[in-house]
């Protein structure tokens, strides 16, 4: 299934590609931007797109956004996942800023969304706690008005990219008497403030891509509460939507099954009776590829017209995080003993490493991609809203 595209969306298209391929940086073009670049290496493609007025695909005009409509943010997205770029800051400009032009106030608008833009500033995530995960509801980490500052206490955890980050956009419980939901405020803290500790996560694949952030007594300033105090939950369920609908990787998916055939092509004769059932397993994974990009597709078409996606965001989570996950698994098979090395964090020119370069990292993506079920709430909680919110179950 194809989106029919008009004359000038294709005009649009070809501009995208020829972009790409003119101005990625080459240093970019590593094996796992999300752990192999430093804090200024990733900022590159950002601020090039930035000059360029690309940024911010789904901000609206007025905050810096290119005014495109719904069928070229679509087009922008495909080109640029299917060439594999790294996405620009997504806790910055996919998620933090999408919340400051809707709830914040004038000076908060003024303040942050010209730097999330340039890429000045670096956000993280500050959702997650130990015991609250998917259930965001049971957050802990309290923040107490004393005149006109909150003081801030509480651990946040699996925070990606906080060792990079300027600021953090937090959860926190204001009102520790109120129904979970009902006593939650979205508050913005400078990592630089004092009390601020970050530790860093080794995961298993041997990066260091998520961190523990400790809070004691951090002092923010009262200015810096998004909205209304006590409202913070309708922000994060706001945020979460706009997380959950990046997640379906369509683009992302089709560029690593053409790496995967290319691989079971070297590793695996034809005359193995092994090489058969990777076929089978691939054409299955490239049908439930196009299955959910025709989903994709009619939901773009709805949204073209105006049409709220609304569950539709916890069903593109679900199937593309484990769609990538099942390439991934097949890509870590079809190595076979290229598998068990796995390189060291961070990369040495001078580590040795046996192999094809398609076996150094295929190991690293396939561990990584165990998280994908998880973040961004678990699929099991992605169920339960389609069950309730489709099913009326």
């Amino acid at each position: 299934m194809e989106l029919a595209l008009s004359a000038d969306d294709e005009a649009f298209r070809d501009e995208v590609r020829a972009f790409i391929a003119d101005n990625y940086p080459a240093e970019m073009r590593v094996p796992n931007p999300e752990t192999d670049l430093t804090k200024e290496q990733s900022l590159l493609w950002h601020r090039i797109l930035h000059k360029k007025g690309w940024i911010a695909p789904l901000w609206p005009k007025e905050y810096g956004g290119p005014g495109w409509t719904v069928t070229q943010r679509f087009i922008f997205e495909q080109e640029t996942s299917r060439a594999g770029t790294l996405p620009p800051l997504a806790f910055s400009v996919t998620m933090v800023g999408p919340v400051i032009y809707t709830f914040g106030n004038e000076a908060q608008k003024k303040k942050f969304l010209p730097r999330i833009l340039s890429g000045e500033d670096w956000w993280c995530q500050g959702y997650s706690e130990p015991g609250s995960g998917s259930d965001l509801a049971t957050v802990r980490t309290k923040a107490v008005r004393e005149g006109d500052h909150y003081v801030v206490n509480g651990h946040k955890t699996w925070t990606t990219l906080a060792q990079h980050a300027d600021w953090i956009f937090c959860l926190v419980r204001t009102d520790p008497n109120a129904k979970p939901q009902s006593g939650i405020s979205f508050l913005l803290i400078d990592m630089k403030s004092p009390g601020v500790t970050v530790r860093p996560i080794i995961t298993i694949d041997g990066s260091h891509e998520v961190n523990d952030v400790f809070l004691e007594d951090v002092r923010v300033p009262v200015d810096n509460l998004v909205g209304e105090e006590n409202k913070g939950w309708t922000y994060a369920k706001f945020l979460l939507g706009n997380e959950r609908t990046s997640m379906a990787g369509i683009g992302r998916s089709t560029r690593y099954l053409r790496k995967l055939k290319q691989i079971v092509k070297a590793e695996i004769p034809a005359d193995d009776p092994a090489h058969l059932g990777f076929l089978r397993d691939i054409a299955r994974v490239e049908l439930d590829v196009l299955a959910l990009e025709a989903t994709e597709l009619r939901v773009v078409a709805q949204m073209a017209r105006g049409i709220d996606p609304g569950p539709a965001a916890s069903l593109f989570k679900i199937r593309g995080t484990e769609i990538f996950q099942d390439i991934t698994e097949l890509t870590h098979r079809a190595i076979g003993n290229y598998g068990l090395a796995i390189r060291e964090h961070p990369v040495s020119d001078n580590h040795f490493m046996p192999g094809p370069d398609y076996g150094h990292t295929a190991s690293e993506k396939y561990l990584n991609a165990r998280k994908l079920s998880i973040y961004g709430g678990s699929n099991e909680i992605q169920r339960n809203i389609i069950a309730k919110a489709v099913l009326g179950l």
